[in-house]
C-alpha cells in the first residue's frame, strides 16, 4: 500500500514542479533558476508542517511527505542549475542560488514545523 500512496503523492508533486519551471521561465527567460528555488523552499515548508504536526499517520507521510514533497521537490535539477551557472561563470548568481536555497530551504522548513507546533 505505501508503494501506492507514494507514487499517488508523486503523480500530484511532479506536474506542479514542471510548471512551476515553466512559469519561471516563461516570465524570466530560459536558464531562469526561479521555478527550482520556489518549489524547493515550497516543499521544505510543506515538510516541515507535515512533521511538526503530531500524530500523523505513516500513510499520510508517505503520501504527501515521500511522494508529493519528493516529487515536487528536485535536488537533481538544482545540482544541474549550479553546475550550468558554474560553467556560465554566472558566479555571483550561483552563489546567491546556492545559498537562498538551502538557507530558504532550511527557514521554511523550520518556519513550517513551528507553525504546526504552534
Amino acid at each position: 500500500m505505501t508503494p501506492l500512496l507514494v507514487a499517488l503523492g508523486a503523480l500530484a508533486g511532479a506536474p506542479l514542479r514542471l510548471l512551476a519551471d515553466r512559469v519561471a521561465v516563461a516570465r524570466r527567460g530560459p536558464g531562469s533558476v526561479l521555478g527550482t528555488l520556489v518549489v524547493n523552499v515550497a516543499g521544505s515548508a510543506l515538510l516541515g508542517v507535515l512533521l511538526g504536526l503530531r500524530n500523523v499517520s505513516p500513510a499520510v507521510l508517505a503520501l504527501v511527505g515521500t511522494g508529493f514533497c519528493g516529487a515536487l521537490t528536485t535536488f537533481s535539477t538544482f545540482g544541474y542549475d549550479v553546475v550550468r551557472l558554474v560553467e556560465e561563470r554566472a558566479l555571483l548568481r550561483v552563489a546567491g542560488y546556492l545559498l537562498g536555497t538551502v538557507l530558504l530551504g532550511i527557514a521554511a522548513a523550520a518556519a513550517g514545523w513551528a507553525l504546526a507546533r504552534g
